[in-house]
């Protein structure tokens, strides 16, 4: 099922063999079909396969279900690529250089396209060197338009101020999309739709994700959209990492976090662009790039105290691809940096939901939802708004995005003890 760990797929089989399977859910949930129970509606395994026996009157039978991949194994097609010949040492500098070889080849092969493309840029270190590459790359191919970058933020957000920063320093054509707490809040309902979830901190970022794929459809006519989703769970990005009690850990959670990516982070990424008819590429999820990152020492991948990313870091630092002060931006996740430390985006959130979910509703909510009963008012309306759109498919998310290691009661890093933020916010 699809490459790159993040093209969703559903299916539905009733018990007297009707099969159809759909991208996303909600083109399988009005189907009618005569059968003796409700037909479920699964998702489809990423890296899986499926063999199913067609009857002559159109009716199928499965006869096998398997995983033909796994993103801690290189891909088949590794020997047909065109990256060079890998070092096969652990020295570091070869680690590094293997690394810059195999993002740099991700981010070629994505190239092909007979539409225009651009890049969603946050001002982190993924998005940047997603596009400081995709720029790079463009110019040697001599494409006929200038790559451009997205960013997008209210007041002062930290994303925004970077994204600036990033995309004067290649030279990319960028759009800055500002959005007010009121349009973000007005869209959830449309976002809950399309994401065909109910996960808190899903939910949050997809606002701002889909708002600038609006924009993106409406003002400009880039298509095929880059982005850096996958480098925190392949690289042990998200702060709470640090809390990890011993490498062997933190690598068994990152591939654990890869596996879950189409409940999650790509899951946010697909729906929201193809919500605006644009197709996404995401090259930190390339098959080789992910197996050999990997196949890394456990101790090579786990980051070093106070410092986000060091191996990925210190594979792109010296070279000037993107500013140096960008290297050492201390990670904000997308649904945070788009606000200033001072307000968060989730903080406007709670407010604003507060009021829509009264006290005995929430004492009740184990009885109303018991398949992942929410905690919060906020979680409180987002369920209940799915509910609406999806009645009785709750258990599409089997668990809620949470860090680990670490007393958290809420998803956003700045709610975590580790967060400190830049002084300039």
């Amino acid at each position: 099922n699809k490459s790159d760990y993040h093209q969703p797929l559903f299916k539905l089989v009733t018990d007297n063999g009707f099969l159809a399977v759909c991208s996303e859910a909600k083109g399988l949930t009005e189907l009618s079909h005569t059968m003796s129970s409700p037909a479920s509606i699964d998702p489809f395994l990423p890296g899986h396969f499926e063999v199913f026996d067609l009857k002559l009157n159109g009716k199928v039978k499965s006869i096998q279900m398997a995983q033909f991949h796994c993103c801690t194994k290189e891909p088949a097609h590794a020997a047909y690529d065109t990256v060079e010949r890998l070092r096969t040492s652990f020295d570091e500098e070869a680690v590094k250089s293997n690394i810059r070889a195999l993002f740099e080849n991700a981010v070629r092969k994505r190239l092909m396209s007979h539409r225009r493309i651009g890049c969603l840029l946050s001002g982190g270190l993924d998005s940047s060197l997603v596009a400081a590459t995709l720029v790079k790359l463009a110019k040697e191919d001599k494409l006929k338009y200038p790559i451009q970058t997205f960013s997008i933020g209210s007041d002062d957000s930290p994303d925004v101020l970077a994204a600036r920063k990033v995309a004067a320093h290649i030279g990319s054509e960028h759009h800055e999309v500002n959005f007010s707490v009121e349009e973000g809040i007005q869209a959830i309902e449309e976002v809950i739709y399309h994401l065909e979830t109910y996960d808190i901190t899903t939910i949050r970022a997809s606002v701002a994700m889909y708002l600038v794929s609006k924009y993106i459809r409406q003002k400009t006519d880039s298509v095929v959209i880059f982005s850096g989703e996958g480098s925190d769970e392949l690289t042990q990005g998200y702060i709470y990492f640090h809390k990890a009690p011993t490498p062997k850990a933190a690598s068994e959670d990152s591939v654990r976090l890869l596996k879950e990516l189409y409940l999650f982070d790509v899951l946010r990424a697909d729906r929201t662009t193809a919500a605006h008819g644009l197709e996404l590429r995401v090259p930190f999820l390339d098959h080789r790039l992910t197996a050999y990152y990997l196949s890394l020492p456990e101790e090579m991948r786990i980051p070093r105290s106070g410092v986000e990313k060091h191996l990925l870091r210190d594979s792109f630092k010296g070279l000037n691809l993107i500013p140096e002060e960008i290297l050492w931006r201390r990670k904000e996740a997308f649904s945070d940096g788009v606000t200033s430390a001072k307000k968060s985006w989730y903080k406007c959130l709670q407010e604003h939901l507060e009021s829509m979910v009264n006290d005995e509703q929430m004492k009740k909510a184990h009885v109303t939802f018991p398949h992942n009963p929410p905690h919060t008012k906020e979680a409180y309306n987002y369920r209940q708004v799915f509910e609406k759109t999806f009645p009785g498919r709750a258990k599409w998310l089997s668990h809620f995005w949470m860090p680990r290691w670490i007393s958290a009661t809420d998803p956003s890093a700045r709610t975590l003890s580790i967060y400190k933020p830049d002084k300039d916010e």
